[in-house]
């Protein structure tokens, strides 16, 4: 695996080596080590399937409060996705902040986050299938998000939302978090 750092401390893009032949491929999608080697949690308590299946479908920006604040791996297995991690650390360098990529099976990328990134996607292909490794449980007391359209943040969605939860489009905008805390 490659790992690469983006503009927001700690999100990372980890390329899988493929290794080929005859056969096909294979590549390791996980690695303990290598993963505490290169500073990002080595630990994994739970994983997850988002399944979409309409182009457009549009989740996020989600995120766990403390003290259940998770890392997550994120890989499309199937379609692809237009993934942003959201920096809402407090005190973070790069607070605000986004960064995004394209996740397709052919691209073979995964982007991890670390606590305190919010995460969210939009589908760019029908039937989307996006796998999700996270080193917590799931707590729903502690789930939390950003609004996907606040203009403060200004992330350039590739294309006008068709599905999306009606919680997804009631989440406070980044500044409305930082007056309650």
């Amino acid at each position: 695996m490659r790992f690469e750092e983006t503009p927001i401390a700690g999100v990372t893009v980890v390329t899988l080596e493929l290794r080929r032949d005859e056969r096909g491929g294979f590549a390791r999608t996980w690695c303990q080590e290598e993963f505490r080697t290169h500073g990002l949690e080595p630990r994994i308590a739970q994983c997850s399937v988002s399944l979409n299946h309409r182009r457009g479908t549009l989740r996020g920006m989600h995120y766990q409060t403390p003290p259940h604040e998770e890392c997550k791996l994120v890989r499309v297995t199937r379609g692809a996705a237009y993934d942003v991690a959201l920096d809402v650390r407090r005190g973070s360098p790069t607070y605000g902040r986004w960064f995004a990529l394209e996740l397709a099976p052919d691209h073979h990328r995964m982007l991890y986050l670390p606590r305190g990134v919010a995460h969210g996607f939009q589908t760019l292909l029908d039937d989307t299938e996006i796998a999700y490794q996270m080193s917590t449980p799931y707590h729903p007391d502690h789930a939390a998000g950003v609004r996907w359209n606040d203009p403060h943040v200004g992330i350039p969605w590739p294309l006008k939302p068709t599905v999306m939860s009606k919680a997804d489009q009631t989440l406070p905008m980044l500044r409305e978090l930082v007056a309650a805390r």
